[in-house]
């Protein structure tokens, strides 16, 4: 097993485990197993609609979806977002200038605040829940 700490979005901590092991410890304690299972049913469907979003939606409601993703939206209390709009455009496959275009369309319409941290604003979640026309592609 391999341990070392490695500088993230936050300070984290990144642990290497053999196969071997995997399965022994898999085998040796239910609560754990049961607990990685989930987590990886969670992370197959995690993919699942990460890939159908990025088949079937525009750019601005990928973007919506991720803001929304990263705020931890729907928890107690919202995270605010403090990724460049290039790194938000390789995570939704556009261009930084599309991100800054629809930040700001985001901005004006009370979707977020936006100063160097992005706070999402329950209207974004609203908007993305009833498919308002508000979150549509400008081309």
């Amino acid at each position: 097993m391999r341990t070392s700490t490695s500088q993230a979005i936050e300070e984290c901590l990144i642990t290497s485990i053999t196969r071997g092991a995997m399965l022994a410890a898999l085998n040796a304690e239910p609560k754990f197993s049961a607990f990685f299972i989930a987590y990886l049913l969670s992370r197959n469907s995690r993919i699942e609609d990460d890939l159908i979003d990025q088949l079937f939606n525009c750019s601005e409601r990928r973007l919506a979806r991720l803001l929304l993703l990263l705020a931890n939206f729907g928890s107690a209390a919202p995270v605010p977002v403090t990724l460049s709009q290039e790194t938000l455009a390789e995570m939704i496959g556009t261009t930084r200038s599309r991100v800054s275009f629809f930040m700001n369309k985001f901005r004006k319409k009370g979707f977020i605040d936006y100063n160097g941290k992005i706070e999402v604003r329950r209207s974004l979640f609203d908007a993305v829940l009833r498919e308002k026309a508000q979150i549509q592609e400008d081309e």
